[in-house]
């Protein structure tokens, strides 16, 4: 069957920027295996799937797929795929949708004239095991006395969160993949008052041995860690990506309802594909 197709940058309003998604519309009978090879065949850090919710409260279902299996939430998979639900079934002027994915319902809002996700709970946080830290420590090439914080703060992803002191220690990190398997984690540093971001971020994917270029659900869990302390605004800029292959930004904002993750969302490939 032939399906469309889109590949779409997440994150940047500049191509070959932000994070890429591929994005397949109306895969509803495609099967798990299907979904897990074609993923695999892409080689991006996620590839969705589009399908009909199983709720009357969602607007649409998607299924998120890495190389090496099923995600139960991530979220540059959210925000591509939402703004590929708007642009196939003409749905731009919708401002309030409900995405449904194996985490549950995900709420989707424009903020600033950008798509923003509400970041879902924390499905685990907390301090981290010092075990768990000596290793990853030593994987990163740091010690204690560069680390301001860590906790986890998964929230489909088990993101280990770690605050560095300096900007520069964080961008000039090596990561020891082998020293890393296992582990998802998620490093951050506060840039002094005066620039253009308040925020710089790295992820590294220990058991796939990659870096993400820029990570929608580990930004939420961050934002949930670090803004009920106060060391950050309930409105901030994040930079991430720049020691990938280009810089991203996301938009973090708290309000009433929840934090809301942000960014911006751009067509690169549209087509068809025959699975």
């Amino acid at each position: 069957m032939k399906y469309i197709f889109e590949q779409v940058n997440v994150f940047s309003a500049t191509k070959l920027d932000g994070n890429p998604l591929a994005v397949v519309v109306g895969a509803d009978n495609l099967t798990d295996a299907q979904m897990n090879k074609f993923a695999k065949w892409t080689n991006l850090s996620e590839t969705v799937f589009l399908l009909q919710p199983t709720t009357p409260e969602a607007d649409y279902r998607v299924r998120i797929f890495t190389v090496e299996g099923e995600l139960p939430f991530a979220g540059h998979p959210t925000l591509g795929s939402c703004f590929v639900w708007q642009q196939t079934y003409g749905q731009q002027q919708k401002t309030s949708i409900v995405q449904e994915c194996k985490a549950g319902l995900i709420a989707i809002k424009k903020v600033n004239d950008r798509l923003a996700f509400k970041a879902p709970p924390l499905i685990r946080s907390g301090e981290i095991e010092q075990s768990d830290k000596i290793k990853v420590f030593k994987g990163l090439g740091i010690t204690e006395d560069d680390v301001v914080d860590s906790n986890w703060v998964a929230n489909g992803p088990d993101w280990m969160g770690i605050q560095l002191k300096s900007v520069d220690k964080l961008l000039s990190i090596k990561p020891d993949y082998f020293q890393l398997k296992g582990y998802d984690i998620g490093l951050c540093a506060i840039y002094p008052d005066g620039k253009d971001k308040q925020l710089e971020v790295r992820v590294f994917c220990g058991t796939s041995a990659v870096e993400d270029p820029v990570t929608g659900s580990f930004n939420a869990g961050a934002a949930q860690w670090l803004i009920p302390q106060g060391k950050l605004p309930k409105q901030y800029i994040v930079g991430q990506g720049q020691c990938v292959y280009g810089e991203g930004r996301v938009y973090v904002s708290a309000d009433d309802e929840g934090i809301w993750i942000a960014g911006d969302v751009i067509n690169c490939i549209s087509g068809t594909i025959e699975l």
